[in-house]
């Protein structure tokens, strides 16, 4: 019974508008959960719509690099927290865990985050590209 009204409470909330609209921090903390979760899984094509539009223009994902993410099983992303740096960007330094699919070797890779947000969208993006797997 509660929960009944608890849904039916929240329903109207959300007809009379009053949900407050999401706000920059929580947009940020969503996308950075979001993206987090997408590089976890592997899942390189949906990593790719957080990367700004205009730099993923001009630095497109290779053939080669796809092939390597493939090649690849993510075993931990581990994030620091977010710095602001300014009111619009955001740093965040990540460590990510990944296994060769074919040789298991183990091994990680430093992410060197560069987020930025869009006022008319109310959208983070990403500025820095995937993150760079190859081995050095």
């Amino acid at each position: 019974m509660q929960a009944r009204l608890l849904l039916i409470a929240i329903t109207l909330a959300a007809l009379c508008g009053c949900v407050p609209p999401r706000t920059k921090e929580t947009v940020l903390e969503d996308t950075l959960l979001a993206y987090a979760q997408t590089v976890r899984w592997g899942n390189v094509e949906a990593a790719l719509g957080f990367v700004d539009p205009e730099f993923a223009h001009a630095h497109p994902l290779t053939q080669l690099d796809a092939a390597r993410w493939q090649q690849v099983q993510v075993t931990a992303y581990s994030d620091e927290a977010p710095v602001h740096t300014s009111e619009t960007e955001v740093h965040q330094i990540v460590e990510i865990g990944l296994v060769n699919k074919n040789t298991q070797a183990a091994r990680s890779v430093i992410d060197r985050q560069v987020w930025h947000y869009d006022e008319k969208s109310n959208h983070w993006w990403l500025m820095t590209g995937l993150p760079d797997i190859t081995v050095h």
